[in-house]
């Protein structure tokens, strides 16, 4: 059997998805209680008011709009969702997802606009309480990291550690000269002197919406380090989503696929990662 990596003992936080809204309508997700009729669900219920979505340059300073019938898109704090210059194909994927909204609102089906939302409003202003106190949190990722938790059986496992977590971890070192520590206990690894000091000034660096990236990419992946080096440009969506996968992969070789589990796990890893590239690119 193989020992449970460290971060599955704890619960994961997840922030929530919250809703988007127009300078006209501030959506909000449905709740209605058991006594509610089917009528009451209804009226709870966003249906589509908006003929086209479209992207427009933003009259009041540098960079772009996605805008419902000529209304500007704003995120759940109200704040207006600008999207930079050099973001236009991100500005094009957002319209691109409420053009092709049916006449029911689906919340899930709105990736982008809420992973931007999250870089507007949660991160926006540098050293706000909410930015501290998600990197606070990003940070503990660093103690819990699978990958500082190897196992040396069984074969399949070793192999795929070192094509997939090696190469992470020796350019960890080389970029930011943090030598990650691994152990193969249930204790704490302990990284080279200093690590957590050098990492915490990497995300502070980060802007906005790399920051939002990389909270949704450590989610997805469940690994600081995998996390980082996709943010950063060292590895692919794909390559990152395998590092994420390396103990299930060993399973897998071992004792063969569960369908609709596995494969599900992995392809919304990469839902996730995708939404994180598209939001990173500059174009």
């Amino acid at each position: 059997m193989f020992r449970p990596a460290f971060h599955a003992l704890r619960a994961v936080p997840r922030p929530p998805v919250r809703a988007i809204s127009t300078s006209a309508v501030r959506t909000a997700e449905a709740r209605p209680g058991p006594a509610l009729s089917q009528t009451n669900r209804a009226e709870h219920t966003l249906r589509r008011f908006w003929k086209h979505a479209h992207v427009k340059e933003d009259p009041e300073g540098p960079g772009f709009l996605v805008t419902l019938d000529h209304r500007p898109l704003k995120s759940p704090a109200g704040t207006k969702l600008v999207l930079p210059k050099d973001r236009r194909l991100l500005a094009a994927l957002i319209a691109h997802e409420w053009e092709n909204q049916d006449q029911v609102l689906k919340q899930h089906a709105l990736p982008l606009t809420s992973l931007a939302s999250r870089a507007v409003d949660g991160f926006g202003a540098p050293g706000s309480p909410t930015r501290e106190g998600v990197i606070d949190a990003l940070m503990e990722y660093l103690e819990t990291d699978t990958i500082c938790f190897p196992g040396e059986t069984p074969s399949a496992l070793v192999r795929l550690q070192k094509e997939h977590w090696d190469p992470l971890v020796a350019w960890l070192k080389d970029t930011y000269g943090v030598t990650l520590g691994q152990t193969t206990g249930f204790g704490l690894p302990e990284h080279s002197e200093g690590a957590r000091d050098k990492l915490r000034v990497v995300l502070e660096g980060m802007d906005a919406w790399e920051l939002a990236a990389f909270e949704r990419a450590v989610y997805a992946t469940k690994s600081f380090v995998a996390a980082l080096a996709f943010v950063k440009g060292r590895i692919t969506a794909d390559e990152a989503a395998h590092a994420a996968h390396v103990e299930v992969r060993a399973q897998i070789e071992q004792w063969g696929e569960v369908e609709d589990t596995h494969d599900v796990d992995y392809q919304d890893i990469r839902r996730s990662l995708g939404t994180v590239a598209m939001l990173l690119a500059r174009v």
